[in-house]
């Protein structure tokens, strides 16, 4: 039986349990793949710091670069953008096929990366990218090429479904929400990437790249993160029959008779009938809308050192067979040309939360200026709040659908308006 040789480049929560299912599943791997699959290193800065997983002390190096050098399929899994670029191009450059979770990488420079994979004819294969033990890749490259992709949305953050699920269940505020995940491990110290919104973004320009079949990076994302919802917002959506979610979304839209995508990261309210809704804790879904297949949805676990690792090791499986049988090992680059579209071409429905004086004509002047610029109210709500002999009070206003270009408009013209003591969210709608 042929022999691959397989390197592994770090040794984290992911790349542990990948070496542990290497060295214990060896058998059924060599019986799935037709090939003894050796793991012939590990290289990490530090070999004799503390892993959960107990590894053979001999596997260890920090000599990354001859450890890919020898290789046939390297595994990335250290992260960022440097060493771990230089490194797959220097895998790829020797002929080895390359697995990767990189997301932050392949959002960033995967354009030139599956160029070069290419050109050397190996193999690029990221599973693990985009919401963890999910099979979401793989589906839309192979299983949906023959349909037309019209809308992915996904939530692909743990973390921040964690707290928008927490927020709406206890009604907590979003500072202590967050710091309950951090107190249970599903958020970082530094939480920048998650809430913010970065981490979804770059999942957002891989999964657009795979349904329209271009090449999108994190310059056609727009970004919004979560931590201006407040457990207001959480209650106001829980009462108009809404929820919270941070959503990843890749959308085919009209530009002016011209197909165009925009890729777009942001706080959405989403029915509590939409599929969407029910996935709660730190667990993921992607929501995949197809011409002919209609409505998909691929839920499961997003993050987590063994689920992330199931995925790693069906794209070393898929590889090593490739390798074994002959056929393309190509990286499969992305050849449309499909534009990216700025955020003001995206039409959708809008929550707008404002804190207004009591008085007399308030609605009126609001309602016109909603008027003026074309943006439909579909539902109002009012909550009064008296504080002493003075009152003011809190105005949710639900639109049609409107371009974002005419709702940054009528924001901004409320702004002015006398009545308005602040604009206190603009959140939008999907599903409806």
């Amino acid at each position: 039986m042929k022999t691959l040789k397989v390197a592994l480049l770090g040794c984290g929560n992911v790349g542990s349990q990948v070496a542990r299912i290497l060295i214990d599943d060896a058998e059924d791997l060599a019986s799935r793949t037709g090939a003894r699959l050796e793991l012939t290193g590990i290289a990490v800065r530090n070999p004799d710091a503390p892993r959960d997983t107990d590894l053979p002390r001999n596997l260890f190096t920090t000599d990354a670069e001859k450890l890919v050098e020898d290789a046939d399929i390297v595994i990335e899994l250290m992260g960022g953008m440097e060493p771990a670029r230089t490194l797959m191009l220097h895998a790829i450059g020797h002929g080895a096929s390359v697995v990767t979770g990189n997301k932050a990488l392949l959002a960033a420079d995967g354009a030139a990366l599956f160029e070069k994979a290419d050109a050397a004819g190996v193999r690029l294969a990221y599973e693990a990218a985009v919401a963890g033990a999910i099979p979401i890749l793989r589906p839309i490259r192979d299983s949906l090429s023959g349909d037309r992709i019209t809308k992915v949305m996904g939530i692909v953050n743990g973390t921040t479904n964690y707290i928008l699920d927490a927020m709406d269940s206890t009604g907590a505020q979003f500072a202590d929400a967050l710091a309950e995940a951090q107190r249970l491990g599903y958020a970082e110290a530094d939480p920048t990437a998650d809430v913010e919104g970065h981490d979804a973004a770059s999942k957002g320009a891989i999964l657009a790249s795979l349904a329209f079949h271009t090449n999108f990076d994190l310059a056609n994302v727009s970004c919004e993160g979560i931590s201006s919802v407040t457990a207001d917002d959480i209650a106001a959506a829980k009462d108009a029959g809404f929820v919270i979610k941070l959503l990843a979304i890749a959308e085919k839209l009209d530009n002016d008779g011209e197909p165009g995508v925009s890729v777009r990261v942001h706080p959405t309210l989403l029915p509590r009938t939409h599929p969407l809704a029910a996935v709660h804790g730190a667990f993921n879904a992607v929501f995949v809308e197809a011409e002919n297949a209609g409505e998909l949805m691929f839920y499961g676990q997003g993050a987590g050192g063994a689920p992330t690792a199931s995925a790693v090791m069906g794209d070393v499986v898929s590889t090593a067979r490739r390798l074994v049988l002959g056929g393309p090992l190509g990286a499969e680059t992305p050849t449309g040309s499909v534009p990216a579209l700025p955020f003001a071409k995206v039409t959708t429905s809008y929550s707008i939360g404002l804190q207004v004086t009591d008085q007399p004509g308030v609605l009126a002047a609001v309602a016109q200026v909603f008027a003026h610029h074309g943006v439909s109210i579909e539902t109002m709500r009012q909550t009064i709040h008296a504080d002493g002999t003075a009152s003011s009070a809190e105005l949710r206003f639900v639109t049609h659908r409107a371009s974002e270009a005419a709702l940054a408009a009528t924001v901004e013209a409320i702004k002015g308006l006398d009545v308005i003591n602040s604009v206190t969210s603009v959140l939008r709608v999907e599903g409806v």
